[in-house]
């Protein structure tokens, strides 16, 4: 790694040779200053916002929404990190229906975890401001039962870490971040950005989307954790944003945008890093806040519109297919016993339902088998679709 020095920080020589990089505190001094591209972009981004905390409003049962939403972003988030899983397998997973042994297994888990993290937080957030014991506990929530168990759940590094391709070390390394004394130097500064807003009202403040532009990226430099920084640098993304008030339903992720745009996302953060750049990432920033809270408004939309043909479709059939539509929403892959568990119904009662609604096209078989099919509400599923 050559020597940096900017507004950001500067690499410090190490005592075996290696160059460790050592942020500067938030926020950049001198502070930034966007000109009228980025004053345009800010625009778009808080008014994509805007909108997509309107249609939340509308959406019938939001925390359904929420969940989908959640998992679609779990899955993205962990796909940038080599993990893959798909969003029937994540949710047989979390029904007790688990995927195949080996591989699939414990990606899936890993999945599943990113969900239930976000939503502790959530939860945690009513109790606890966003600080660095409530990103610890987020962290041993994300480890927990999976492959970076072992590398000190809700803790942070006590050695050097380093992010590098295969067969890397410390001296081939692409990034080195700040050596541990230093990185609880940075860390400290860190939650004092936090905690900023709350604590000095009266001082001049950025703009929320701001903040979370600049405690992604200082985040990602810090790198406190042996494993997972990257998905919990993502997550803070939307829990800053909903601890600040700006969606009060946790929407907005940006992995999509970062994993399609992954090349520059990390030239973005270089440049920090080398020359000081935080005007060229905060720029970056704001166009994957417009483009992903107009997506999520977009799938909004679509749910809406599909929940209303569906219970159009399912109020032609009968009073128990009205209820199934709902129960649907809520458990999106089913089967006969589930049904007939959920209505009290008998099997051929439950099953004479799931053929009705196969027959109006709400739901598809998935199994193929005689025993133990599973269903699919396709079309809703299909909205949250996630590719490889």
């Amino acid at each position: 790694m050559e020597p940096m020095q900017s507004r950001a920080g500067r690499t410090v020589a190490q005592a075996t040779g290696y160059l460790a990089y050592v942020p500067a505190p938030l926020p950049p001094e001198p502070p930034v200053q966007l000109d009228a591209e980025g004053v345009h972009l800010l625009s778009r981004a808080d008014q994509a916002l805007g909108r997509l905390e309107g249609i939340a409003t509308l959406l019938p049962n939001p925390d359904l929404f929420v969940g989908m939403y959640v998992r679609k972003e779990a899955l993205l988030s962990s796909q940038i990190e080599g993990i893959e899983s798909t969003l029937d397998e994540v949710i047989r997973f979390e029904q007790g229906d688990e995927p195949a042994e080996g591989r699939r297994l414990h990606d899936t888990a890993e999945v599943v975890n990113y969900v239930r993290a976000l939503n502790y937080a959530i939860r945690r957030l009513s109790e606890l401001p966003l600080s660095l014991r409530l990103i610890r506990e987020i962290h041993a929530e994300l480890m927990r039962g999976v492959r970076g168990e072992g590398k000190a759940p809700g803790e942070f590094r006590v050695t050097q870490n380093w992010i590098g391709g295969k067969g890397a070390d410390l001296s081939t390394a692409s990034f080195v971040p700040p050596p541990v004394p230093e990185m609880n130097t940075a860390l400290d500064n860190f939650e004092k950005f936090l905690h900023e807003r709350r604590e000095h009202p009266e001082r001049p403040q950025y703009p929320v989307i701001l903040e979370c532009a600049l405690a992604h990226a200082q985040f990602e430099t810090i790198h406190p954790f042996l494993d997972g920084n990257g998905r919990l640098g993502r997550l803070l993304i939307a829990l800053l944003l909903h601890e600040r008030g700006v969606l009060l339903k946790p929407l907005l992720y940006l992995s999509l945008y970062l994993k399609g745009n992954r090349l520059e996302y990390y030239d973005r953060l270089t440049a920090i890093r080398k020359n000081g750049d935080w005007e060229g990432w905060v720029k970056f920033f704001l166009k994957g806040v417009e483009q992903t809270g107009l997506e999520a408004l977009e799938t909004a939309r679509k749910v809406i519109a599909f929940r209303e043909e569906a219970i159009r479709t399912a109020g032609t059939l009968g009073a128990n297919e009205l209820k199934l539509v709902e129960f649907l929403f809520a458990r999106p892959l089913t089967d006969i016993q589930a049904v007939e568990k959920h209505f009290g119904v008998v099997y051929n009662t439950a099953a004479t339902l799931i053929r009705r609604f196969e027959r109006a096209g709400l739901l598809k078989e998935t199994t193929g088998g005689r025993r133990n099919r599973v269903y699919r509400f396709s079309a809703y599923l299909d909205l949250f679709e996630v590719s490889a």
